[in-house]
């Protein structure tokens, strides 16, 4: 049983940065260094913290790119 709770664990993990990696690519930045793309992100999330304004701002582009999927 514990064999299969670690299986579970770990397919839901691997889904997750699966899906993590498909959301560099929906921006665009599949083919950027990867120092970039962690200081990309390092950079928003420090923006981001206690900053309501552009949290907003940051989601309703996240939210117009998810939009345009059947596009």
């Amino acid at each position: 049983m514990t064999r299969t709770m670690t299986s579970d664990a770990r397919k839901r993990d691997t889904r997750e940065k699966i899906e993590l990696g498909g959301l560099i690519v929906k921006a665009g930045l599949r083919y950027e260094k990867r120092a970039l793309l962690l200081g990309t992100l390092i950079d928003a999330a420090r923006r981001i913290k206690g900053d309501d304004g552009e949290r907003s701002r940051l989601m309703a582009i996240g939210v117009e790119a998810f939009g345009n999927d059947d596009q």
